[in-house]
């Protein structure tokens, strides 16, 4: 009987996650913001060379600069933004450009907000705060059926009909594109059995339906130039994200991309995740946790996490006053854990990288094609 409240509080936190219920109440309201959307358009696109292909897939990164030298450093120059938004394409037959933006109609402000509270050593604290997510009930429910892994053994999540978003690392070490990128895919859990067919009853026997994935190659990837220059070894993972094309439409509930609001503004300042952690294969794993600081691009967090969750998008569910009603989006994708030297003793951090407004516009330029379909983040 003693586990019978704790297996009521998980059902509870996966209604809540699948919206059937709201933990808000009916009176507050967390709302998603209005922000003033630069634009971000290619002006010139050059030919490169084939990759060699030859990285390592590595499933965390590392940096030698933590919050406090992230908060010290300023915003980019003009300049240096379209430098770093410019961008590299990579095709599926080894092709690749390199595509120069142009960035209009600045937004003000944008100042570093910060809860001003530091970040306590973590990659598991004590009792694990992971949830595995069973049963195609859930699975194939929204949002965990956004959730899909990649060939390289990162997690993306759905943003659009093709279109998949995950970190940059997961394809590309900074220097060149990973083992695999070539022939990227993206697989899709299902049941392992179609209704009506060998194992249909599977849910009825003691252990979890069995699941698989069903794999889709990739046509074409993009990385921020912020990232293929090295930023990664200077000033952090502020660029760690890359969009995937798939081959064909996937036919399933995406969740749409927005602006990062500042932490303070998160309902219950908790964010949202989920992926394939690596210590446990073929499962989905779900969790939630506080922001405990932040920058301008990164949230540092204390969600449990182990490699195989890099790239998965960090959502929360906020009101949508012009529809008047609730909506999820995805506000960051998690980069993994984060080795800095803290005066000579390392120390790790839980880091997402924050969909700011010239990233959304970015991303969203990628996804539409049209500038004009990225005005409202």
């Amino acid at each position: 009987m003693a586990g019978i409240p704790g297996l009521l509080f998980l059902f509870l936190l996966l209604l809540c996650a699948i919206g059937q219920v709201s933990p808000y109440g009916t009176h507050w309201k967390p709302t998603w913001p209005a922000y003033r959307l630069p634009v971000v358009l290619p002006q010139s696109t050059l030919n490169l060379g084939k990759p060699d292909f030859e990285a390592e897939a590595r499933l965390d990164v590392s940096s030698s600069c933590g919050p406090q030298c992230h908060k010290g450093t300023p915003l980019p120059t003009y300049e240096e933004a379209k430098q770093y938004l410019s961008y590299e394409t990579l095709y599926a037959n080894g092709s690749r450009t390199e595509t120069q933006v142009g960035i209009y109609v600045l937004s003000g402000g944008g100042g570093r907000e910060s809860s001003g509270r530091s970040r306590r050593k973590r990659q598991i604290y004590g009792y694990d705060s992971r949830f595995s997510i069973f049963g195609k009930d859930f699975l194939l429910n929204y949002p965990f059926s956004t959730s899909v892994k990649l060939s390289t053994g990162c997690t993306g999540t759905l943003v659009a009909e093709k279109h998949v978003l995950t970190a940059a690392h997961c394809i590309h070490d900074g220097k060149t594109y990973v083992k695999g990128t070539q022939k990227l895919r993206v697989g899709f859990l299902k049941p392992k059995f179609k209704d009506g067919g060998r194992g249909a009853n599977s849910s009825n026997s003691a252990g979890p339906e069995k699941m698989k994935f069903q794999w889709i190659r990739v046509k074409r990837t993009h990385v921020p130039k912020g990232w293929i220059k090295g930023n990664a070894n200077d000033i952090g993972m502020d660029y760690d994200y890359a969009l995937l094309e798939l081959k064909k439409p996937h036919k399933r509930k995406f969740m749409k991309i927005g602006v990062s609001p500042p932490a303070k503004q998160l309902p219950g300042g908790r964010i949202h995740f989920s992926g394939y952690d690596n210590d446990r294969p073929g499962n989905l794993v779900y969790r939630f946790c506080d922001v405990k600081d932040e920058t301008y691009d990164l949230l540092y967090q204390q969600c449990d996490a182990q490699p195989g969750a890099s790239g998965s998008g960090v959502y929360v569910r906020m009101w949508k006053r012009q529809q008047q009603k609730w909506e999820r989006k995805i506000i960051g994708i998690f980069s993994g854990h984060q080795w800095v030297d803290m005066n000579g003793s390392p120390q790790d951090f839980n880091v997402a990288v924050r969909i700011t407004p010239l990233k959304y516009a970015q991303i969203c330029y990628w996804i539409k094609g049209n500038y004009l379909d990225c005005r409202e983040g």
